[in-house]
């Protein structure tokens, strides 16, 4: 089976009035407190669908389900490690952030300890953001090749041009306000999956009650103290909680949402309330790949390379009338959440603000924010075209950024919670941090769901460490 012209239609229409929908925007965009934080105004509901769409992806909606067809939903004892982090995102960093006209994150670094922690923050930021979502990018392209038969590099092409497009000109409220409705779009699609297979199933939901459960798919926890378990309850309190911290906390890609919100109450309000959209979404998923681990025990399964192949084959040879394309929007809604305006706010805020022009006015700082969304939008197309002699796309997306969100994280708690370290004991933490990652990566020591507690820990004992023997609080 193959795709229909009514589905090539949908898919196409859906790119176009995605990417006019964003430009609408650039009429608002007159400074740069629009462009980088849409002037403040997004409300709290508006908040939490923007982070909900931002941490989705392609891989989650297409990886997830296939967890559950290969295994079980003890992935949900992550989500609710996620639930727990954002509530202390919103009590302990979120005032923080509002307290001062902040564009960026890591500006809370640099009154802490000053520039040079500041610009390691934002630097490591910069290349893993640019590595990992180019990987991000490659991965939906991937999927969509698949299924629509297009190459794999003109499609990289498409994507990223569209995302570039709508993001360069309507700024972060282009990218917040789409967010908006690519979730709904990648719910719907997910909802017209659940229906599809429901209906295909003799028996219906009877069916998939009781063969899943025969089967032990319905378990979602995993008690085990084996730290190379992926997902055990364990890690999803203490692993979970620190990536979201991570991630939620200190990351500018979702910051910057946070940002934007009308007032530091609405911010927690929208980002905790994120938590518990992205559970069910997550439990929504995860039904979906019971489901058809159900509906092919009755029908003879695909050939495939990998797992993470079932949902795509699925709909190219089940859907039909235009829902075969309904669904591949939805996947490409799953990931353009572009990272690129916030890569803009940390480029002209932190490092040209800083080292190029300290006395730049704000139409020079806008003129170089929009420059910069253009310039790492072709470095994230230039990353994704290059993924394709990746050996493991998800590895190499995964390493790139679990080797850098703990030691930001254990800066920013250091600096949070302790006025004992200074700049150079700081530093040291950082560099420890990201040294003992990557040796717990090349050595598979544990799941990669531990790596951001291990290095906020490693990066806080040494720095705590560092500043004790130095016998000073600054640096």
């Amino acid at each position: 089976m193959s795709l229909t012209s009514i589905d090539y239609l949908v898919i196409a229409a859906y790119l176009v009035a995605i990417t006019l929908f964003g430009s609408w925007f650039a009429k608002f965009q007159k400074t740069t407190r629009d462009y980088l934080l849409a002037d403040r105004s997004v409300p709290w509901w508006a908040i939490c669908f923007t982070v909900v769409a931002t941490e989705t992806s392609t891989l989650s909606f297409i990886g997830v389900p296939a967890q559950a067809y290969a295994g079980n939903m003890t992935f949900l004892q992550l989500a609710l490690g996620y639930i727990i982090g954002r509530v202390i995102v919103s009590a302990l960093f979120i005032p923080a952030y509002f307290r001062g006209e902040l564009v960026t994150s890591y500006e809370l670094l640099n009154r802490r300890f000053g520039p040079e922690v500041k610009t390691v923050a934002s630097v490591i930021f910069l290349i893993t953001r640019s590595l990992a979502d180019g990987i991000r990018l490659f991965a939906t392209a991937l999927v969509i090749a698949v299924v629509t038969g297009v190459p794999v590099t003109w499609t990289v092409i498409l994507l990223g041009t569209a995302m570039i497009i709508y993001t360069v000109r309507g700024g972060a409220a282009a990218v917040i306000w789409t967010d908006v409705i690519q979730m709904f779009v990648y719910l719907a699609g997910a909802i017209v999956v659940f229906v599809s297979l429901l209906d295909r199933i003799p028996g219906g939901w009877a069916t998939v009650a009781s063969s899943a459960a025969a089967a032990g798919k319905f378990a979602v926890l995993n008690l085990s103290t084996d730290p190379n378990v992926t997902y055990t309850l364990w890690a999803g309190l203490v692993g979970g909680v620190a990536l979201t911290l991570a991630t939620h906390g200190t990351d500018q890609f979702l910051v910057q949402r946070l940002l934007a919100a009308r007032s530091s109450r609405e911010a927690g309000l929208g980002l905790v309330l994120s938590g518990f959209v992205v559970f069910a979404q997550f439990a929504l998923f995860l039904v979906i790949g019971v489901m058809l681990f159900t509906y092919y025990q009755h029908t003879p399964a695909p050939a495939m390379t990998s797992n993470d192949e079932i949902l795509p084959l699925f709909i190219i040879n089940t859907l039909h009338g235009g829902a075969a394309g309904f669904i591949v929007a939805a996947i490409v809604a799953a990931a353009l959440s572009p990272s690129l305006n916030a890569m803009a706010a940390v480029t002209a805020n932190d490092l040209y603000k800083k080292f190029v022009r300290p006395d730049a006015d704000d139409a020079t700082l806008l003129r170089v924010a929009r420059r910069a969304t253009i310039g790492w939008g072709i470095v994230q197309l230039a990353v994704a075209i290059g993924a394709q002699w990746i050996r493991s796309v998800l590895d190499a997306g995964l390493s790139v950024l679990s080797l850098a969100a703990g030691p930001v994280l254990g800066a920013f708690l250091v600096g949070t919670l302790t006025r004992r370290v200074g700049t150079r004991a700081m530093l040291t933490g950082m560099l420890a941090g990201v040294a003992v990652l990557t040796w717990v990566r090349w050595t598979n020591a544990t799941a990669w769901t531990w790596y951001a507690f291990i290095g906020a820990s490693v990066t806080a004992v040494v720095a705590l460490v560092a500043g004790l023997a130095g016998g000073r609080r600054n640096e």
